[in-house]
């Protein structure tokens, strides 16, 4: 066997043990247990193991002997991951949709309880907005964008923010609790948050939520623009446009972008005036 295909064999099998302890619980893997499901004997995955504990790629718990990723590897895959911020990959796309639809595009992160604008792009018609300019926000349920990213957060995540925001919202008058989880639902069903709440007089929206990996909103791709431009005819049409857009941008989202976990402290640095 030539040293390539050796060294082959050795990457093979230390990536199929990654990629094992990458699903693993919380508390890791034993070796029997890395052996039997990726179809190795223990001597070699116990082998492989110490090399990549030797390289801060794993690491063992004293207590369990259960392996599991070590907090090294996270920060390796931070450094390493598409260093493209969210606001980067979806600048084209909103200028595009905008020119294309002939309305204002927004572009939602969450930050805690709260959805912040952290980009738009202008169309022809004058509009009004829950989150206003860049940076710009908004408690999360409140408008077509921000409930678009609560619809499709983790349940335990989405019960918390509705038991921290309906306080906040209730002096809008139809936002109580029963109302938020129905539109919650409606809008988990349908894949879109489009209803129309009055607060905004004459203004109409449509969101879609920008799904991580797992199919968590981390983001919303939403369209502002005036109540008679869209209509039950023209809504299906701009939401497969947006859907497709988020589609896109899903699947090049860094998870350890500093935009999703810290939209008010990019818009700080990215803005002149910041």
């Amino acid at each position: 066997m030539t040293k390539t295909s050796t060294g082959s064999g050795v990457l093979e099998r230390a990536f199929a043990i990654i990629g094992h302890l990458s699903h693993a619980q919380r508390e890791g893997a034993r070796v029997t247990q890395i052996a039997k499901d990726i179809g190795l004997t223990q001597a070699t995955v116990h082998r492989t193991l110490q090399a990549l504990i030797a390289q801060n790629v794993v690491e063992q718990d004293e207590r369990t002997k259960h392996y599991r990723l070590s907090i090294e590897f996270f920060v390796l895959a931070a450094r390493a991951g598409n260093p493209s911020h969210l606001r980067d990959l979806c600048r084209p796309l909103l200028l595009r949709l905008s020119a294309s639809l002939g309305d204002t595009l927004f572009l939602l992160a969450r930050s805690g309880f709260d959805a912040v604008c952290i980009d738009r792009s202008e169309g022809p018609f004058p509009i009004r907005s829950f989150t206003g300019d860049i940076g710009g926000r908004v408690a999360l349920g409140v408008g077509q964008g921000s409930l678009a990213i609560l619809a499709f957060l983790p349940e335990a995540e989405r019960e918390e923010v509705i038991r921290f925001n309906v306080p906040r919202v209730r002096d809008l008058g139809t936002f109580d609790e029963v109302y938020l989880r129905t539109e919650i639902d409606r809008v988990r069903a349908q894949g879109y948050a489009d209803k129309n709440t009055g607060l905004l007089e004459g203004m109409a929206g449509v969101a879609v939520p920008i799904c991580d990996r797992a199919g968590h909103a981390v983001a919303a791709l939403s369209v502002g623009t005036i109540s008679t431009r869209l209509n039950e005819e023209r809504l299906p049409a701009v939401v497969d446009l947006l859907r497709k857009e988020a589609q896109r941008i899903s699947v090049q989202i860094n998870p350890f972008d500093p935009t999703l976990r810290r939209p008010l402290s990019f818009l700080a640095a990215w803005m002149p005036n910041g």
